[in-house]
């Protein structure tokens, strides 16, 4: 068995592109050596900016030889009354390259077909890497893809060399032009030159003495040690520290081949700005770290992580202090300019932004979110009436500031700061904030009530138009995230425990964009459907118990938090005894009343003491559970119906349901109905009953 080493050598790839295409790496190689049969050790990537690596350990040196079994056509097909072959047999044949003499009739569980037995001899290994690894970096596919020069093939970033070895054996490839061979490259800036890779085992040491960290995971356990390192070194407080964002780090680290930082300042002024400014600024457009301290406060400071060492700490530093200096004094101006004009007076100026070009401006999206969010307050919290409405009418108003214009990001946390400064209650300020919120999925929900009806009214009035106007997720395509926007109102709704009809709430937000929309009922219903096609999804993967969740929504789902107390019912007594006998017995009553819809009884056809008793019990069972299921006390109205099980068990032991008196048929049909529809109130739990 021998090692793999694959390297290709590229331009600097975007950070962003670095793990996706190691995670393609990995998982082709591995789905080609299984097709190919090659047994194999460990597989590992690893990657820089300007590298890509895979490596494969213990690789088998020849596959296999093995036996060929290859099924063809029936006896019947391949040859005709007078025992010559068909088309259908010289036809697989061909297809196989082989005569049709080389084919047996062999027995199997379907009778005599045509087989082709062969013995394939494996091929060496070395002779089928070349054209494995080069699908690999044709298979490479990025966010966005470029050509350059005369290259007809299509990467992140132009290739540079092409580093593969099988042992000490150069495996051949060509790539527009170039060849692959044993030496890889050091460092841009401090080992710019090529050098030979002597083992498999030495690579990774190899391209360290060449100034580069290869391996992502110790990159970035280097660049967390260097922050920490400039900061202690360069800040007198004892309790500073950097702010560790780990998306920032996991950004640098796919931006540099050997980290180096070093701290710098700004100065005290600029802390005037809110806190999401500066670390925007810092985070967004100069990958920085900010700087706080004990208690978590910002510093007036930051680490910038270089991609070479430094020898110069000071000229480096005053560089870095100079470019941050210049991004913050537009920050600070735009700040100040922004609080000369309140919110309110830029509201009618929201007529110039566009929402979507058939759902008109951001004016009248603003209109609707005020009204959609009274409707909600009036149902939900009446005492926030008046600092909801505020918070509605001035929540899209802060796209209009130049600070937003600079930073989007930033949309909603400088409507807060800006409603602060114009002498806005708290209440409202915080809820123009956090009716953003959750920005993406498990990011932090509202905390304040005003935040979240706000936030809901707006990302309905959404969902509602884009299906209003047909513009539904595909497979492939959201482009306006409505996914997204679907949980976000799950999972509001759910932290919240609102008690909230979502048919009406769709209705409402469709009837406001008056004929821009189709507010049919057809549409109400496909939002609806969308909606618990992604709360089914969230339930399961949260842990829900998927028959649970299919018995609840299959039969009604309107109400979040009612639906989720009937799952929770359905998941504890899901390990009672009796109750797969009862939910087998409910799919039996299910499939012989599926045609049937009345349930009026007459007692007096009754000829059997066990529909006597089905009707007794039933009667009382329907009494207790009544108050049960208007309060939403699902679990115990299901232990109620439990005493169903044996009357029902005893019903079609002994009660011929399909009688020849089609009276008497339709009066014991009649009463299977009312049990079944009594149960189905909470759901439909022969999905409960696995075969």
């Amino acid at each position: 068995m021998k090692n793999i080493l694959f390297e290709i050598g590229t331009e600097e790839l975007p950070a962003g592109f670095l793990q996706p295409v190691l995670d393609q790496l990995r998982n082709n190689f591995t789905q080609k050596a299984a097709e190919l049969k090659l047994s194999h050790g460990e597989v590992r990537v690893m990657g820089t900016p300007r590298r890509l690596a895979l490596l494969v350990a213990d690789c088998i040196e020849k596959q296999e030889d093995r036996r060929e079994e290859l099924l063809g056509p029936s006896k019947q097909a391949g040859y005709d009354g007078d025992g010559n072959p068909t088309k259908a047999a010289t036809g697989f044949a061909r297809s196989k390259g082989c005569e049709v003499t080389d084919l047996k009739i062999v027995q199997t569980d379907k009778g005599e077909y045509l087989m082709l037995i062969r013995e394939v001899v494996g091929e060496k290994t070395v002779d089928l890497l070349p054209g494995i690894l080069h699908s690999l970096l044709l298979d490479c596919s990025f966010a966005k893809s470029m050509r350059w020069g005369a290259n007809r093939h299509p990467f992140g970033r132009p290739i540079h060399w092409l580093l593969a070895l099988y042992g000490d054996t150069i495996v051949p490839i060509e790539h527009e032009g170039i060849t692959s061979s044993n030496t890889s490259m050091g460092h841009r800036f401090m080992a710019n030159n090529s050098f030979i890779i002597e083992s498999f085992e030495s690579y990774e040491h190899q391209l360290l003495e060449a100034q580069v960290i290869v391996d992502p995971q110790k990159r970035r356990e280097k660049v967390l040690e260097e922050i920490s390192r400039a900061v202690v070194e360069y800040m007198d407080k004892g309790d500073a520290r950097v702010s560790v964002d780990d998306a920032l780090v996991d950004t640098v680290t796919n931006l540099v081949e050997s980290p180096y930082g070093v701290c710098g300042s700004f100065e005290q002024k600029f802390l005037e700005l809110p806190d999401e400014v500066l670390i925007t600024s810092m985070r967004e457009h100069q990958k920085y770290f900010p700087v706080v301290n004990g208690d978590g406060s910002l510093l007036p400071a930051f680490v910038a992580v270089n991609n070479t060492r430094v020898v110069d700490t000071d000229l480096t530093r005053i560089g870095h202090e100079r470019v941050l200096r210049a991004r913050l004094e537009d920050a600070l101006f735009f700040f100040n300019s922004d609080r000369k004009i309140r919110l309110d007076d830029r509201y009618d100026a929201l007529s110039g932004i566009i929402f979507q070009n058939k759902l008109g401006t951001m004016l009248e999206k603003n209109e609707r979110i005020a009204k959609l969010t009274a409707m909600l307050t009036e149902k939900l919290a009446p005492e926030l009436k008046d600092d909801a409405a505020k918070a509605a009418r001035l929540c899209k108003t802060d796209l209009l500031s130049d600070m937003v214009g600079e930073f989007p990001s930033l949309q909603g946390t400088m409507g807060a700061a800006y409603a602060v400064n114009d002498g806005e209650p708290e209440t409202v300020a915080l809820a123009i904030q956090e009716h953003y919120m959750p920005k993406r999925a498990g990011a932090e929900l509202p905390s304040s009530m005003a935040g979240a009806l706000v936030g809901l009214a707006d990302r309905f009035d959404t969902i509602a138009g884009c299906f209003g106007i047909g513009e539904v997720p595909t497979g492939t395509a959201d482009p306006f995230g409505l996914r997204r926007l679907s949980l976000a109102c799950l999972h509001i709704i759910e932290k919240k425990e609102f008690t909230l009809s979502l048919s009406e709430v769709i209705h409402k937000a469709l009837a406001l964009y008056g004929d821009k929309v189709d507010a049919s009922g057809e549409t109400v219903d496909r939002i609806i459907a969308f909606i618990q096609g992604r709360f089914v999804n969230d339930q399961v993967g949260a842990g829900s118990d998927q028959e649970a969740v299919d018995a609840v929504t299959s039969v009604l789902f309107d109400d979040v938090n009612d639906s989720i107390s009937r799952i929770r019912a359905f998941e504890a007594i899901k390990t009672e005894e009796a109750f797969p006998v009862l939910a087998s017995s409910f799919k039996r009553i299910r499939n012989i009343t599926k045609d049937n819809r009345s349930t009026a009884i007459d007692e007096d056809l009754f000829a059997e003491e066990q529909e006597r008793n089905l009707k007794h019990v039933f009667d009382q069972v329907a009494d207790e559970t009544s108050p049960l299921l208007e309060k939403g006390e699902y679990q115990q109205a299901l232990q109620t119906m439990m005493q169903l099980k044996e009357p029902v068990d005893s019903f079609f032991d002994d009660v011929m349901v399909m009688a020849d008196d089609m009276t008497v048929r339709k009066n014991r049909l009649n009463l299977l109905t009312a049990v079944g529809d009594l149960i189905i109130q909470i759901g439909d739990i022969s999905r409960m009953h696995s075969e």
